[in-house]
């Protein structure tokens, strides 16, 4: 009876647009970070500069969130994502026609930036036609578009052993212009979104101190699952490949592992969202917080085998997930009006945390203390202060939102 009532209270074909545009964008945004291990042999990287090429498209990804949501506002949320597709054809034609020095691919890769800024758009879309107690599971429905990062996992590494990675952006041109088709045909402007307002009042919503909370705990849930997701195929491979361990892992076999921790972020953000629907958001997002602190630290004592390993990182990467639900299931009741710029404001934080993530700390601690621990210990670390203030401030929004006359579990 629920599932049918929430059919009913939206438009489907718009859901599934929304989470198709996002899919395809997200499996093109994490190229570098699917193909690093080709990319970074052909030009021999330190581990910071590693770090940094797969890091550089989610800071394009970040830019570009934020003039892609006041444009899904301004002119709608179709218009937008057709133009942010079109754009997302110049990158994978360099890459795919071009890409022979590192700074091409450093500049690639801050195009694929675009792909990323998919975030602004498709929740934009998703989330108007849906009422308040379905948020959580509209916008969890349309943001399980994360699953692109898995088929950039799964199939970029079998790709680029079989024909080069250069051939993997050539190829990426098909799906996106086939979701493009079909986006064009099926994605329709709910009737309630509000009427375009000037650069100034989009704005405006920098001066709400819950636009800056959002933006920080978002920062913590989708930077971490972005910068994993981009970053742990390095980071596998280093532990566990067969370039440092004879019979270890080879290339292929760490996508495989990569693509499961991306599956596990990417299926539970639904879930996350409709969690959160039934048992508010703000409680939800405490104990998910407190998990992730422990498995960071779990995954500091760099455990001999690799699927001890997979575990403590699939279930870091499923509350992260988890995690960006419930972000999304509180972000609609504070800024319904403003939900198109918003989204493009807390998301460019989340991708400003997932490229701090890989670029200011993985990637430099280990080159510096030739080993990864480190690393996770400072994550940990920082989550752990952040559970805590998360914890504060959640009490502090408890007591100054009107929850009972909206109706909305938080």
């Amino acid at each position: 009876m629920e599932a049918q009532s929430f059919r009913k209270s939206g438009h489907f074909p718009s859901l599934l647009s929304s989470f198709l545009y996002f899919d395809v964008s997200f499996m093109i945004w994490v190229f570098c970070g699917a193909l690093a291990l080709f990319i970074t042999k052909d030009f021999g990287l330190s581990d910071t500069q590693k770090a940094t090429m797969v890091a550089i498209p989610i800071l394009g990804g970040s830019i570009f969130r934020i003039p892609m949501g006041i444009l899904a506002d301004r002119i709608g949320a179709k218009k937008a994502g057709l133009i942010g597709m079109g754009l997302t054809t110049i990158p994978l034609l360099w890459g795919w026609l071009g890409g022979t020095s590192l700074v091409q691919v450093q500049s690639i890769g801050f195009l694929l930036g675009i792909a990323g800024a998919s975030f602004a758009v498709s929740l934009s879309l998703a989330s108007r036609w849906y009422p308040p107690q379905y948020q959580g599971l509209a916008m969890g429905i349309a943001g399980a578009g994360n699953s692109g990062t898995a088929l950039a996992t799964f199939f970029g590494p079998q790709l680029a052993t079989a024909y080069g990675w250069h051939t993997v952006f050539g190829l990426a041109l098909i799906p996106l212009i086939a979701i493009m088709i079909i986006y064009a045909i099926l994605a329709k402007d709910a009737p309630n979104a509000p009427a375009p307002k000037t650069l100034k009042d989009y704005l405006s919503v920098f001066k709400f101190a819950d636009t800056w909370w959002f933006s920080l705990f978002y920062s913590v849930t989708f930077g971490g699952f972005v910068g994993f997701a981009s970053y742990f195929s390095i980071f596998f491979y280093d532990v566990y490949g067969d370039g440092v361990n004879p019979g270890g892992l080879t290339k292929i076999q760490v996508g495989y592992l990569v693509t499961l921790t991306v599956i596990a972020g990417s299926f539970f953000r639904p879930v996350g969202g409709w969690i959160a629907d039934k048992v508010g958001g703000m409680r939800f997002l405490t104990i998910l917080f407190s998990v992730v602190t422990i498995c960071a630290f779990a995954i500091a004592t760099m455990p001999s085998s690799f699927l001890v390993m997979l575990l403590y990182t699939s279930v870091m990467m499923a509350c992260l997930g988890m995690g960006n639900g419930s972000v999304f299931q509180i972000v609609p009741q504070r800024f319904s009006k403003e939900i198109g710029v918003v989204t493009g404001i807390v998301g460019a934080a989340g991708g400003l945390g997932g490229f701090l993530l890989p670029k200011y700390i993985l990637g430099p601690l280990k080159e510096t203390t030739g080993t990864h621990v480190t690393g996770f210990l400072v994550i940990g670390s920082i989550v752990l202060v952040m559970t805590l203030v998360f914890y504060a401030v959640s009490r502090s929004w408890k007591k100054s939102w009107a929850t009972t006359e909206s109706g909305v579990n938080f």
